[in-house]
């Protein structure tokens, strides 16, 4: 078959109107074309990673910890920053576009007309690369929700959730507990289900049970204790001391290390990793904005917080670190997002407030925006601008030395402050 476009930019351009729905959760479609091309039993081992906030970055210490102990690894991820291939890397080094090309070209062979949406697209030209890859290890970011995802197609070996907090409620419900049931549909029989959220809702238990999956929960089966400038975790039948404080900044992602590190004693046997190994992992790990800092006398820091669960993270990772003066916040949100609870997440650590609007499907406009937070803001702290750039050139006119500027709200809204596209 004569490939349909021969540069990605094509492939993908064309991808987004293959499928009637953005989104159209489900996985009769993505299960009919991975079957046909024979990708859902690659022989390495799968982990997948479900979770409100707190994926990308436990993705990037088993990564980071897994190349460290030698092992070939692939893994998976969404959305992306700059480029496409970022979704996709082969011992932390992205797919090239050929590759990617290739893979697309293998899932338009085997589709016989039906459409797909653009996420399981991607996810299937994912598993095929990794089956065409010898790997020990593959690392699965779940797109959405979990039970519904395209990733869930997969079988994982250990399933791991990560922080649970009230996202995407058209699709995965308005609670916790209910948004927990769909993010533990990734668990399955007889294996383990590790969750690093130490206040779970209860729906991921109740579905580790009734499913017959192996349940680890952060401060029921594991723990840590935070020392000075070190911490240890505490699992079943092990200890680790003297464990160097995540290179990723915020007290969260102790816990997310610490659903890692279960994860990694789950595997010993299989995998196993040392502690050294362990160290050397969580001291080099470094992800794309996730409180990205940009130095200078004004810095900027880069963060995809997008949801209240989220913003209460960096709220407290900004309080964290030290500011001589004011803190500029430039906001750009969805339309399906609660733009407000953002607010009033991080209000107590934003001065002037930039909201924006952003050149994107589901895009709020910079007005839609800021009658969205006008009511929870003091006149004289809110700035709208139309576009990102707009507002970081006005944060910065407004800045004083020792200021700060803080670019979140969407994958859309850093992208656009780090040039490049979703």
């Amino acid at each position: 078959m004569k490939p349909r476009f021969t540069t990605l930019p094509e492939w993908l351009h064309w991808q987004e109107d293959l499928h009637p729905k953005k989104i159209d959760l489900g996985l009769e479609r993505v299960t009919r074309v991975a079957e046909r091309m024979d990708i859902l039993d690659a022989g390495h081992a799968v982990v997948s990673i479900a979770g409100t906030n707190g994926k990308g970055s436990s993705v990037a210490m088993l990564e980071a910890i897994y190349l460290a102990a030698g092992y070939r690894v692939g893994s998976y991820t969404s959305p992306h920053l700059r480029r496409y291939n970022e979704r996709v890397h082969l011992n932390a080094v992205e797919v090239t576009d050929e590759a990617l090309c290739a893979a697309f070209q293998a899932v338009d062979e085997q589709r016989e007309g039906g459409t797909l949406s653009y996420f399981e697209f991607g996810t299937l030209a994912a598993l095929h690369i990794f089956k065409q890859t010898t790997l020990d290890i593959v690392l699965l970011e779940v797109g959405l929700g979990g039970r519904l995802d395209a990733v869930n197609v997969v079988d994982p070996d250990i399933a791991l959730v990560t922080g649970i907090g009230i996202d995407h409620v058209h699709w995965l419900g308005n609670d916790r507990e209910a948004i927990g049931r769909e993010k533990a549909g990734i668990f399955r029989p007889g294996r383990p289900a590790v969750c690093s959220d130490p206040y779970p809702p209860s729906s991921l238990a109740q579905v580790a049970k009734e499913t017959g999956a192996e349940w680890y929960c952060l401060k029921q089966q594991f723990s840590y204790a935070l020392h000075a400038d070190t911490w240890q975790w505490r699992g079943p039948g092990r200890s680790y001391r003297r464990l160097p404080l995540p290179s990723l900044p915020g007290r969260h992602q102790i816990e997310n290390a610490c659903g890692v590190i279960m994860v990694l004693e789950l595997q010993q046997q299989r995998f196993p990793v040392s502690q050294a190994t362990i160290n050397k992992g969580l001291g080099s790990t470094s992800l794309a904005a996730r409180f990205e800092v940009i130095p200078g006398s004004v810095e900027m820091i880069l963060d995809v917080a997008h949801n209240p669960h989220g913003a209460r993270r960096l709220a407290e990772t900004l309080g964290e670190r030290h500011c001589e003066g004011q803190t500029h916040c430039v906001l750009g949100v969805l339309d399906d997002k609660d733009a407000a609870g953002v607010v009033n997440a991080l209000s107590g650590e934003i001065d002037h407030w930039y909201p924006v609007g952003l050149d994107a499907a589901r895009g709020l406009s910079s007005e839609a925006l800021s009658s969205q937070i006008r009511g929870l803001l003091e006149p004289d702290r809110l700035h709208p601008c139309e576009t990102v750039a707009e507002a970081i050139r006005a944060a910065r006119c407004k800045a004083l030395a020792g200021d700060r500027i803080i670019v979140c709200g969407s994958f859309y809204t850093v992208a656009e402050a780090c040039g490049g596209e979703v």
